[in-house]
């Protein structure tokens, strides 16, 4: 019996008009770059209860572009005459329905991103939190952002945060609560 020849790959298929993954890539750069600039302040922080010797964190998930539900810290713009103390222990008490004070600053993330209109630069300060009283609900949340809330373990805060840059603001919280106890 015969074999059949085998056939042989063609070119790797390219984008169309022939235009190379690189030069979109460039060409998308190219374009953000023109875009006007925003920059933008938020603050916001880690709520911790302790339970049975357990620390647990009040976080939040609230939906990405495209559509999976990611777990983050809670956290909001400055408003006008706000510290960003103040702008934290309020943007926790809205999205997460718990009412906190500030036991320690943990730190400041500094990040690019591009809208489809602009490019921003944020600043969002993180504060180490005590929770005092409330119960864990997103009901209060005037932009509707978070879908749910929820105590999550200090101690798996780094495999369910969604950012790398507040996994390391948790674990920042974590080494500060250990010099507390």
């Amino acid at each position: 019996m015969p074999t059949q020849p085998v056939p042989r790959p063609g070119p790797a298929p390219r984008p169309p008009g022939g235009a190379s993954l690189r030069r979109l890539r460039d060409s998308a750069a190219q374009r953000a770059s023109h875009l006007p600039v925003s920059n933008e302040t938020s603050a916001g922080g880690i709520a911790v209860r302790v339970e049975d010797g357990v620390a647990y964190a009040a976080c939040i998930g609230r939906r990405n572009r495209a559509g999976k539900l990611e777990w983050c810290l809670p956290k909001g713009h400055i408003e006008e005459g706000e510290t960003p103390q103040e702008a934290a222990i309020r943007e926790v008490a809205e999205e997460t329905g718990i009412d906190a004070e500030i036991i320690h600053t943990i730190g400041i993330i500094d990040y690019w991103f591009t809208g489809d209109d602009r490019r921003v630069h944020k600043v969002v300060h993180h504060f180490l939190l005590e929770a005092r009283s409330g119960t864990i609900t997103t009901e209060n949340d005037p932009d509707q952002e978070a879908e749910v809330a929820e105590w999550i373990p200090m101690a798996d805060l780094a495999s369910r945060l969604a950012f790398p840059n507040e996994r390391k603001m948790a674990q920042t919280a974590l080494q500060l609560l250990a010099i507390r106890s």
